[in-house]
């Protein structure tokens, strides 16, 4: 159910929600941070299904606005116009408007232009050369870039020309409506760094938001975004098989909710991986109840460094290959969700090698029977 068919709100005119609980769920001694959030939706009349995505509108973090403020001797009251068109302030612009953290091609180009010693960047800009790129932007932020260039000018109206809107982030909801009612569950990993050279800490926008700066009533604008190729089973009597590792063990919280909130009869599987098992362990003692009141019939985990090699979510797939091509004969949807530039490929090859290996299959064969899998919608990705 989409929540345009419900409500007033949506994306363009998203629901001041406001959070009542925001809980660590890493232990002492994590190499992360990931937290539990509750938010109430009050009486706004939002909807969502299992699947689905919270956007959220987050402001940029006041410390990081107020130092480029700084460095380029602006007062902050400089008029400007939005992306949008909109008339306001240069704070409020870099506030809530424009990506700070991330630099886009566009300032790039400006002190490439503007600056004999950044003329290098032109290299990089160039497609071939998108490898150093990355390399040369990884750690940096917009007030890097106006410390390392300071020759380069802006007027306030021509700086924010340079800059990219700031767009909503979407998270996987990690609760079921029928478990949890006017509320939504969210379940985020804390981005915060000091890039090596480096002594200021770097933040993730949304993530940090949320973390430290989203808890006064009504402080955090959100809509809901409809997934409708990641729903729980249409048959209630069908399996699940899910594998999410770190948060991307979100949505399958949701789908353990929903089953049970419905009597769903399928069986469900669940993959999920971490770093160390005695600190993080997301929702330990919910998954383990899930077991003992029978709604989570297979739990398989992974904790990469609690011995000596590595072990993933696909490691503990192939373990289990014979019984994981039969619940997938016998009709299981296959579910993915989390990392798509690593895990996402190491479960689709483990795949792969599971249909080879417990199916008695080619190499093609076994490439043919996975694209039957999607084909037939029962093999789900929701990965970022």
């Amino acid at each position: 159910m989409s929540t345009e068919a419900t409500s007033v709100f949506s994306r363009k005119n998203p629901y001041p929600a406001t959070i009542t609980l925001n809980q660590a769920l890493t232990g002492e001694g994590s190499g992360k941070e990931t937290r539990h959030f509750e938010i109430d939706l009050g009486e706004s009349g939002v909807t969502y299904e299992v699947g689905d995505s919270l956007g959220i509108f987050s402001s940029n973090d006041p410390e990081l606005v107020e130092a480029i403020l700084t460095n380029r001797g602006f007062s902050g009251e400089e008029q400007i116009l939005t992306a949008d068109g909109v008339a306001t302030s240069l704070r409020k612009a870099l506030t809530y408007n424009f990506v700070i953290t991330e630099p886009a091609k566009q300032i790039l180009q400006a002190l490439a232009e503007k600056d004999p010693s950044a003329a290098f960047i032109t290299e990089l800009l160039d497609p071939a050369g998108k490898p150093k790129l990355d390399d040369f932007l990884w750690g940096r932020d917009i007030l890097d870039l106006l410390e390392e260039f300071p020759a380069v000018q802006f007027t306030a109206e021509d700086f924010v020309k340079v800059l990219r809107k700031l767009q909503p982030r979407l998270y996987s909801i990690a609760s079921s409506q029928k478990a949890v009612g006017k509320a939504v569950h969210l379940t985020v990993a804390v981005v915060r760094y000091i890039p090596k050279g480096k002594t200021r800490m770097r933040k993730g926008v949304c993530s940090s938001f949320l973390a430290e700066r989203a808890g006064e009533p009504g402080s955090l604008p959100v809509f809901t975004h409809t997934a409708k190729h990641f729903r729980v089973p249409e048959d209630p009597a069908q399996a699940t098989i899910m594998v999410g590792p770190g948060t991307g063990i979100a949505p399958f919280r949701a789908f353990l909710q929903e089953r049970k909130a419905t009597g769903a009869t399928g069986k469900n599987w669940l993959f999920f991986g971490e770093q160390h098992a005695a600190t993080d362990f997301l929702y330990q003692g919910e998954f383990e109840a899930a077991q003992a009141d029978g709604i989570l019939h297979r739990f398989d985990t992974a904790f990469s460094r609690d011995q000596e090699f590595k072990v993933y979510v696909q490691h503990r797939m192939l373990e289990n290959a014979k019984d994981l091509f039969e619940w997938l004969e016998n009709g299981a949807i296959f579910y993915v969700c989390g990392d798509a530039q690593r895990m996402a490929k190491d479960v689709d090859l483990a795949l792969h090698h599971i249909v080879e290996q417990a199916g008695g299959k080619t190499p093609e064969q076994a490439k043919e029977y996975v694209d039957v899998l999607k084909k037939e919608k029962r093999y789900r990705k929701d990965v970022y």
